[in-house]
């Protein structure tokens, strides 16, 4: 069983930046896919980026450029740096990790991009 727990969210103006963490622990973190989804109000979940255990990166195209996922394997970490936030950015940002053919769900920290 797979627990991932987010952290890092917040308020930022537009034009600011926020680094999200999710921490894993319960699986083998260096063989899974890993991935950034969100979710605004009244919208479906959508993927923000996902890294594999190789390292490829996969990004969605209204965060290319302004987003940055890496992955800690000695920490079973993986990170979300967002930069140039826009309003639109705004949303419950969720980690998920694809584990020895199952999917598991962070819990989901708020993102707010307002002045």
């Amino acid at each position: 069983q797979v627990q991932l727990v987010e952290s890092g969210g917040g308020l930022v103006q537009p034009g600011g930046s926020l680094r999200l963490s999710c921490a894993a622990s319960g699986g083998i973190f260096s063989r899974d896919l890993m991935g950034w989804y969100r979710q605004a109000p009244g919208k479906q979940r959508e993927l923000v980026a996902r890294i594999t255990s190789g390292g490829s990166t996969t990004y969605a195209d209204s965060v290319k450029g302004r987003f940055t996922i890496s992955r800690d394997n000695a920490k079973n970490t993986v990170y979300l740096q967002m930069n140039s936030l826009k309003p639109e950015d705004t949303a419950v940002y969720y980690c998920n990790s694809i584990s020895g053919g199952y999917g598991y769900w962070g819990q989901g920290t708020q993102v707010t991009v307002s002045s």
